[in-house]
Order: structure tokens, then C-alpha cells, then sequence
């Protein structure tokens, strides 16, 4: 049980009961918070946002589809009548696990079990001059960014003489063909079809290009060859240019190269080809592997430390019948978080844990209307049927009853007007701050 004051500067009440913190506010983070007893533990957690973000529609922020407050909820409303919880906003600088000691940029603080839901960040390779110009999509600041620039771009087109900076200013280029890629490609060719040429008489949209740039043989390589094929047709139905076995090399504020030599002209490069776990430092660099994520056991226990787990994108769980670590998709995250508290909860009894399996439930694609794919363990879905099996489930797994009801609203009104009404930049991006923060 954590007795001690002297390093606890968070402000967190002393408590009989054994303090657990968990750092992170993604779905590992509050299914695991919300499965956890909290009349048997006291609940501390940390996060930079005070909000959860339901990522797998960030892409529709982006491309003015839905509002980010309809894909988040304040993490306090989430945990707000649950006793012995508690939240503090802070950036979490290192662990000292001999200690049992985390340390904040607001203080630090002591645990008895240590759970690290940190999740991923985008992963660009090493190549410095993508991490400059290309735009990530992994929160909601950088989706309310990516918005403001696409429109940007657009204002900025009818401004220049040159035809071939014009062209750059509307082109856009996606790298990554994997679902984020894909459902932005057919989002923004739903736009460019039915949307923008009824703000911007002035442009023939049928120039704009949008590219989707994939190394692999085919799109959604983790999906069935089924679904890859029907997921290219469709975005070629929309008049996307998709460029298979092609990576790309270099770029620079107008030029993306490729590997096969070409070279595409774009002001916005988005970049969904990669992403990497988020440890923390302290943790025993042996259990640290390849994309910055942690090693965990059966269990989620964290190798070379005590009472420190790791769980959803940041874990890596490699066993004697799983040598692979799980995908980093939010349903591992999901049921990781939820055995996790269930353990430790068993735990208290003294009784044993549960190991994990993963439940694979299905993966969904969609590429804009009535037209989506899906692959389940007994049934392969495209089409319409499988779009509206997507738009089922995701509005299931939102947090919240009004976040259901207003994205209800908002797809059933994109649905019938063919219109997507949030095109404002509110926040106008300024690349020169993206260079500062060097992101």
C-alpha cells in the first residue's frame, strides 16, 4: 500500500488502498479505468489532453466531416462518479522503478502498480525532411491542422499565375495505404466530387489529383485480397491515383519523390505509413524492441520490472504461441485494458490471472458513400452493406450518448445534402511552428 507524502506532489490524497496510475487517456486507458475496482484501488491518471479521442474518425475532422468535440469526451466526465479516481493533466518524464516513483513535469509521485497506455506516434522513418513537411494525423490538434490546411491551399490556389504551383496547392498526396489512408482518400474524393465545387466556382476540381501512395503489392495489406481489390476499385470509381510498390524517398514544400523514380507535386503531403510506440524513460532498455515498444508478458507485465504493465499500441506481447507482437489497432487496446483490471482485481483475492488472448472481431474499411469493406471470421462484407455495418459500429463505440447523437446527425445530413458544412479554418496553420516544435 502506498504510505508515502513526501514525493507525492501531485496533490493526490494518501490512501490505504494501493495506488495505481495509468498513463495515457486512449482505449486501453479507459476501459481499464473503468473496469478497475475502485473500492479496492485508488486511481490515478495522467495524460497531456484532458480528453479521450476516438481516433478511428479523426480523419473526418480532417477532411470537414464531424467537429472534434463529437470524437472526444473530457476524461474527468468519464471517471466523474467513480470514488478514489483522480486525473491530472502533466507530461510524464521518466519512471524509477526501483523507487516506485514517476516523475512529472508537475511533480512526482509514487505507485504500487504502474500501467503505461502511452499509444503511438507517428513513425517517419528517420527521414527528416518527411518529418518537416508531411502532416501527421494522430490527434486532434493535427487533424484541426491538417483542415486548415487543405482549405489553405485551396484560398491559396487562386492567388498564384503559375499553373504549376496552382496544380501543388490543390493535389494532395497520401502515403500509407492502410485504413487511415484509404478512408481519407475516399473522404477527401467526396469533397472534391460533391462539396468544393460549390464553394469555389472559380476552380475545375476535376484537376485536383489525389494520390495514395503505398509500398506494399496492394492496399490494406492486413485485410483479405477481396477486400484490398474492391478497396482500389473504389477509390479509382473516385478518381484516385493509387501508386503500388512505391515508397517514397525524399520531399521538400512542392516535390514528393518516389522510389520509381517520379515525382509528385503537392503543398499537402500526408503521411499514414507508419506509426511507433511512446515509452517512457526508465523503462529497462532490454525491454524495449523495435518501434519503441514495450515488451510484456501473457500477462501485460512489463519484463526486467515490477508492478509495471504495459497495454494497447505501446505494448508489445510476444509469447511462446504469439512470437509476433499483437497489431496496434484500438480493439487489442480495448480488451488489454479491460483483462488487465479484471487481473488485478483477481489479484486482491489472491487469485490467479487470467493470460490474454485476442479476440480478433473484424476489421472495416470505409471509402465514402455506401461503399466500405469488411472482413469478419466467418463473413466477408462490401459494398453497402458493409458501409453500413461500419457506420453501426463506430457509432457503438463512441464514448458517450451525445457524441452518438451528434454524429448521427451530422452523417445523416452529409448523407441526404451531399454537404459537409464544418470548411472553416478556425486555427490557421503556419508551417514556420511546425519547424519550431519539430514535429
Amino acid at each position: 500500500m502506498n504510505t508515502s507524502l513526501s514525493t507525492n506532489n501531485l496533490f493526490i490524497p494518501s490512501s490505504p488502498l494501493p495506488r495505481v496510475i495509468i498513463i495515457g487517456g486512449g482505449f486501453a486507458g479507459i476501459e481499464f479505468g473503468k473496469k478497475l475496482s475502485h473500492e479496492k484501488f485508488q486511481l490515478v491518471m495522467l495524460d497531456r489532453h484532458n480528453y479521450h479521442t476516438f481516433q478511428p474518425l479523426l480523419y473526418q475532422v480532417a477532411t470537414s466531416g464531424l467537429e472534434p468535440d463529437s470524437i472526444s469526451m473530457p476524461l474527468r466526465k468519464i471517471f466523474a462518479h467513480r470514488k478514489n479516481s483522480y486525473f491530472r493533466l502533466c507530461e510524464v518524464l521518466a519512471v524509477e522503478p526501483d523507487k516506485k516513483l514517476l516523475r512529472t513535469n508537475i511533480g512526482q509521485l509514487t505507485y504500487d502498480y504502474l500501467i503505461i497506455a502511452t499509444g503511438s506516434s507517428t513513425n517517419y522513418f528517420g527521414m527528416e525532411n518527411i518529418m518537416r513537411y508531411a502532416m501527421p494525423m494522430k490527434s486532434v490538434p493535427e487533424a484541426l491542422d491538417l483542415r486548415s490546411l487543405i482549405l489553405q491551399n485551396i484560398e491559396q490556389s487562386l492567388l498564384v499565375d503559375d499553373k504549376k504551383i496552382r496544380q501543388s496547392f490543390l493535389d494532395i498526396v497520401i502515403v500509407g495505404g492502410g485504413p487511415t489512408g484509404v478512408e481519407l482518400a475516399g473522404a477527401l474524393s467526396e469533397l472534391k466530387n460533391h462539396v468544393l465545387p460549390n464553394d469555389y466556382s472559380e476552380i475545375d476540381f476535376r484537376l485536383m489529383n489525389i494520390h495514395i501512395v503505398e509500398m506494399g503489392a496492394r492496399l490494406l495489406g492486413g485485410m483479405s485480397e477481396k477486400a484490398s481489390e474492391k478497396a482500389q476499385e473504389f477509390l479509382e470509381d473516385f478518381g484516385v491515383k493509387v501508386w503500388l510498390g512505391v515508397s517514397v524517398t525524399d520531399c521538400n514544400d512542392i516535390e514528393v519523390k518516389l522510389s520509381s523514380g517520379g515525382t509528385l507535386f503537392t503543398k499537402t503531403l500526408i503521411w499514414t505509413a507508419g506509426v511507433q510506440g511512446m515509452a517512457i524513460d526508465g523503462i529497462p532498455p532490454a525491454s524495449v524492441t523495435k518501434g519503441n515498444r514495450i515488451l510484456v508478458d501473457e500477462f501485460s507485465k512489463v519484463s526486467g520490472a515490477e508492478n509495471i504493465f504495459a497495454v494497447g499500441d505501446v505494448a508489445a506481447m510476444v509469447t511462446k504461441e504469439n512470437s509476433h507482437p499483437h497489431p496496434m489497432v484500438a480493439q487489442v487496446a480495448i480488451q488489454q485494458g479491460r483483462l488487465l483490471a479484471k487481473n488485478l482485481n483477481l489479484s486482491l483475492r489472491k487469485k490467479p490471472m487470467i493470460p490474454f488472448r485476442y479476440r480478433d472481431l473484424g476489421t472495416l474499411a470505409t471509402i465514402g458513400r455506401n461503399r466500405a469493406v469488411a472482413d469478419f471470421a466467418f463473413v466477408r462484407l462490401q459494398g453497402r452493406i458493409a458501409w453500413f455495418t461500419w457506420l453501426f459500429i463506430h457509432l457503438m463505440q463512441l464514448v458517450g450518448f451525445r457524441n452518438r447523437l451528434v454524429v448521427l446527425v451530422n452523417w445523416m445530413w452529409s448523407y441526404v445534402s451531399y454537404d459537409s458544412a464544418i470548411r472553416l479554418i478556425i486555427r490557421p496553420f503556419i508551417r514556420r511552428k511546425k519547424l519550431q516544435e519539430g514535429q
